[in-house]
């Protein structure tokens, strides 16, 4: 049996999507969600082989859900999403389904996938090509989505102090307190609006409107004093970056 879950705050949304699944015996639809939220919670109780998301939703959208899941099941998009997204799910050919859709172009979607099963790596590759390329949409630059112990946490990029390297981790620092989210330093350099956020260093980056000071530091070194009193190394690529947007 093939295990799938509806993720949409549309009750008639799923209601089609419901509908059109009847005639496929081989899938049980194991639950159906109002939002990211109750989608996480669900993927991560029923590990389902498919779900079909909705992008636009209340709390979280669609992609900002999927970043949640260490390993997102397939999915089929059912969306009235702006047009970035639909170029993303073209590069990287995971379907999706333009609300109103067909029985038609639904049966189509999941012929394509089951056709497409074999493999569960290409299936995860896929899916984190979309979130990279979909995470370059303007919608998607002023908030970070992470989870924080069983909790799900939402960062409003203007509350971010500085980043910071850890492993395969980076550490986002608030007034809050420090997060973790699995992503490179090199995404958020392309994620940050760079007129606000500035790679100061390899293992730091760091928002502009709170240096207060850049200092000399050692040979050729320099560090930045944050209005938090926080000191930061800068190297000699950064302090070039830094002279060039403060216009010193």
């Amino acid at each position: 049996m093939i295990k799938a879950i509806l993720i949409d705050d549309e009750p008639l949304a799923r209601s089609i999507v419901r509908e059109y699944l009847q005639q496929y015996p081989q899938f049980e639809i194991v639950q159906e969600c109002n939002d990211g939220f109750e989608g996480v919670k669900a993927i991560t109780t029923h590990k389902p082989d498919i779900i079909f998301l909705d992008i636009q939703m209340p709390k979280i959208n669609g992609f900002e859900m999927l970043e949640l899941i260490e390993h997102p099941p397939a999915v089929i998009f059912t969306t009235a999403f702006e047009e970035y997204a639909i170029k993303a799910f073209e590069a990287h050919a995971v379907d999706y389904l333009l609300k109103p859709f067909s029985k038609e172009r639904f049966d189509k979607a999941i012929k394509k996938w089951l056709d497409d099963r074999s493999s569960e790596k290409n299936t995860q590759e896929a899916t984190a090509s979309l979130l990279e390329t979909a995470s370059q949409s303007p919608s998607q630059h002023n908030r970070i989505v992470l989870k924080d112990g069983g909790k799900i946490k939402i960062i409003p990029v203007n509350t971010i102090q500085y980043l910071e390297a850890a492993d395969d981790y980076v550490k986002i620092i608030t007034q809050e307190g420090s997060f973790l989210k699995n992503k490179t330093m090199a995404y958020f350099e392309q994620l940050l609006e760079q007129q606000n956020f500035i790679r100061i260093h390899r293992s730091y980056i760091v928002n502009v409107q709170l240096i207060t000071r850049i200092d000399p530091y050692e040979k050729d070194g320099h560090l930045v004093l944050l209005q938090t009193g926080i000191r930061l190394p800068v190297s000699k690529t950064g302090y070039g970056k830094l002279k060039e947007i403060l216009g010193l």
